[in-house]
């Protein structure tokens, strides 16, 4: 499906959905919290998702209007523009997540995000996740992404048009020439600046304890050492370190961030998202830890060095998710 083809769904889809939750909320409202009632959901998860839900379709539908008159003025291939417009939409976007689900969110190790230029290696554990990087790396550490994603998320109308006007690349996960998709990614790192950073995440996937163990054997049929080294871990999944080297290979100078976060656990699923919000939320805790790119082994070493490094977030997920040591 072109571009073109795409966009001439999602975008109505969108501003029909927008319109249709202010129109019908009457309606949904008073269902909504009926529904929480019956089944003593007193904090009313089903009214604050969709809440969230009004507000993510207008902030989109005003991300592709603010797309659209930048394009009406030839403002098309204005990266400092549209990095503005992705740096608003995130924190509206996060501001709006806060308001109406509760969340709040701590991001100590943000300044450990800057300068770049850096590749930023992220746990992968929501549907916010995305989110929550964003609004990271664009509010509180003033830096500007390029980031590596799935192309499935072409179907966001305003990640399709905006993201693909910054630099960015939608990965195809099931490319039949993967060194195509890794070339790619080469040349996505080359073009960091000092005020920008390449965002990754190396599992590939939301994590969960079957994902999990589907990896594990994948990896145990070509590597089984590798499988029991990484066999202990309780939250992550197994690192592909395919794309993360491709990275590194385009910018060599690059410094490397790991970033791991706890509090979005759960929210992989429209039932987990209700299951979270049902309870009052812990609070979102984004932590990072930058290390020298001297420090980072090239070669046949570094698949041990990212599967030290992923077991070592593994451990912090842990220890901030049982800070009294219950395992």
């Amino acid at each position: 499906m072109s571009a073109l083809q795409r966009r001439a769904v999602s975008i109505p889809a969108l501003l029909l959905g927008a319109v249709a939750l202010v129109i019908l909320l009457p309606l949904w409202l008073p269902l909504a919290a009926l529904s929480d009632g019956v089944r003593l959901r007193w904090r009313l998860p089903t009214v604050r998702l969709l809440a969230f839900a009004v507000c993510w379709a207008w902030l989109e539908t005003i991300g592709v209007t603010v797309a659209l008159l930048l394009w009406l003025t030839g403002q098309r291939r204005n990266q400092r523009a549209h990095f503005a417009l992705q740096r608003w939409w995130a924190a509206r976007l996060m501001g709006a997540l806060q308001m109406t689900t509760g969340i709040r969110v701590e991001a100590a190790d943000a300044s450990s995000l800057s300068p770049g230029p850096a590749i930023m290696l992220c746990r992968h554990a929501s549907l916010a996740d995305s989110l929550l990087s964003a609004w990271v790396v664009t509010s509180m550490a003033r830096m500007n992404p390029r980031y590596v994603l799935k192309k499935e998320l072409l179907a966001d109308p305003c990640l399709d048009i905006v993201g693909n006007r910054l630099p960015n690349y939608f990965l195809d996960r099931q490319a039949p020439d993967s060194a195509t998709e890794l070339s790619m990614l080469r040349i996505l790192a080359a073009g960091l600046t000092d005020d920008q950073v390449a965002i990754i995440f190396p599992e590939g996937t939301r994590s969960s304890p079957t994902k999990r163990a589907r990896a594990l054997d994948k990896i145990r049929e070509r590597d089984p050492a590798r499988a029991d080294r990484l066999a202990g871990m309780r939250h992550l999944l197994p690192p592909r370190p395919a794309g993360t080297q491709a990275l590194l290979g385009g910018r060599p100078d690059a410094d490397v961030i790991v970033a791991w976060h706890v509090g979005f656990d759960g929210l992989d699923t429209f039932g987990g998202i209700l299951r979270h919000l049902a309870r009052r939320p812990r609070t979102v805790q984004f932590h990072a830890r930058r290390i020298a790119r001297a420090d980072v082994p090239g070669g046949a070493s570094f698949t041990r060095w990212l599967d030290d490094q992923w077991l070592q977030s593994d451990r912090a997920v842990h220890d901030l998710l049982h800070p009294e040591g219950t395992s």
